[in-house]
């Protein structure tokens, strides 16, 4: 199975501000959204908390939420108290490709498992309290599939990127 980490990161490394993106992408979202769907995608419990409660759990994927607390019941989602109990029910329901999804936390400490990542380069600076972990790009391929201009419905440039590991 391969792991996959996808995130839209500023400049900066931030990926969030308070529980928000700091930034409105919308063809970056149609990206995450195809790309993700119809796969397993892994979260952590903040992370699944800050996606607006109408697109929760994300639709036509199984939504696996890692956490501590032992107490949270919630229709549509898988629970995990490790990720790597959530990597192995993934591994062991046949998915071809996981996703993890975020957040900052979640991404550090999966970022030496992954086999790709799809990164959204966005040209901004933000505030923020969430990042992403910085890797060393000379260990990753690297394709550049899109090249978007700020306009009218997007807040900032961005690039898309696939980095595999080598």
């Amino acid at each position: 199975m391969m792991i996959s980490l996808i995130a839209a990161v500023g400049k900066n490394n931030v990926i969030g501000s308070n529980g928000d993106l700091p930034w409105y992408l919308p063809d970056d979202m149609a990206f995450f959204s195809k790309t993700t769907k119809g796969h397993h995608v892994l979260m952590g419990r903040k992370n699944y908390d800050s996606i607006p409660a109408k697109y929760r759990p994300l639709p036509g994927r199984v939504n696996l939420v890692v956490t501590r607390n032992r107490k949270i019941e919630e229709d549509g989602i898988q629970l995990f108290h490790t990720i790597e109990n959530a990597v192995e029910f993934a591994k062991s329901a046949g998915e071809e490709e996981l996703f993890i999804i975020g957040g900052g936390e979640i991404y550090m400490q999966t970022l030496s498992m992954a086999d790709r990542l799809y990164i959204t380069h966005v040209d901004a600076n933000p505030t923020g309290d969430a990042h992403f972990p910085k890797f060393d790009a000379k260990k990753w391929k690297t394709t550049e599939l899109l090249n978007h201009p700020e306009d009218e419905r997007h807040d900032f440039a961005f690039k898309i990127c696939i980095y595999d590991k080598i």
